[in-house]
């Protein structure tokens, strides 16, 4: 995240939220990293367009926005800030945790992938995503374990404090945290294809909703706690970081189920127009066979 000393607590003044950038080297490995993404995507979309093929703006958008919230975690003066302040480590970890990833996955990256790549690549994606490793990887309680009681066992114990004291290792949970994340989101926004454990909008909504009492409880426990986090914090910035966790998590997770919700009511939407389609098409059919039938119950052809 940054190379500054705990001894230094950054003071918290508007010049430094806005110019105390990172450069250190995995905070500009990590500007490479997304910018490089960020161009592979564009280019990407560019190719489908010059085949004809239309890509949604709205994808695009939020992919590329994902990407900025990538880097504001892990290399403006967010990342800065967490070396002398909780609320600072909060909101990275917010924004790492559950506004990046879903941004990143609503952008559909391994379907653009698929559209546009080579043959050889991709036949490896498809290898990998089919494979019995990544069916293992892929499963939705694990998943959802990892995402979310990670939590518990970095800020309620003494990891944090060991990360934060050692920052490589800091760098590397942080990555850890994203990635776990990533996995989480990516089936709950199911917009690329899912070709193991594909789960209803009901089973979505579940998922997002067990987080609420799991993270007010983490946040409650910081909340109460009589001791920093870690060594370079206070114990009021970490109650202060415990309120920005709950109000946070839980404002994310209540918007999420804003567009999964949609997703549910268009599909069953159009499922129900589909059914209502075949049954007008049955009902045409069935009344083009119907002879009419007299009173005395003879049909119109044997009447004279």
């Amino acid at each position: 995240m940054n190379g500054m000393s705990g001894a230094h607590r950054l003071g918290l003044s508007l010049h430094n939220v806005l110019t105390r950038w990172d450069t250190s080297p995995f905070a500009l490995v990590t500007l490479a990293a997304v910018l490089a993404i960020a161009t592979w995507y564009v280019q990407s979309v560019w190719a489908l367009s010059s085949r004809g093929r239309s890509w949604s703006g709205l994808r695009t958008t939020s992919f590329l926005t994902g990407l900025v919230m990538v880097d504001l975690a892990l290399q403006s003066p967010v990342a800065t800030f967490t070396m002398g302040y909780f609320e600072a480590h909060m909101i990275q970890h917010l924004l790492l945790m559950v506004t990046a990833p879903p941004l990143l996955a609503l952008g559909a990256p391994m379907t653009l992938a698929l559209q546009t790549s080579g043959r050889r690549t991709k036949v490896r994606l498809l290898r990998i995503l089919n494979s019995r490793g990544f069916k293992w990887w892929s499963h939705p309680v694990p998943t959802a374990a990892v995402y979310y009681f990670a939590m518990f066992a970095f800020f309620l114990t003494s990891a944090v404090d060991v990360a934060m004291n050692h920052m490589w290792l800091m760098d590397v949970v942080n990555i850890a945290f994203l990635v776990a994340a990533m996995h989480f989101w990516w089936p709950i926004v199911g917009v690329d294809a899912i070709p193991h454990w594909p789960m209803g909008h009901g089973m979505k909504m579940v998922a997002l909703l067990i987080g609420v009492p799991i993270e007010s409880f983490l946040a409650l426990a910081l909340l109460s706690t009589t001791r920093p986090a870690a060594s370079m914090y206070s114990v009021s910035s970490t109650h202060a970081g415990a309120a920005i966790l709950w109000v946070g998590a839980e404002a994310f997770t209540f918007l999420a189920l804003i567009p999964v919700f949609v997703q549910w009511i268009r599909v069953e939407g159009r499922r129900t127009a589909r059914i209502d389609a075949e049954l007008d098409a049955a009902y045409a059919a069935a009344g083009s066979d119907l002879t009419p039938v007299g009173p005395d119950g003879t049909t119109a052809d044997t009447r004279h």
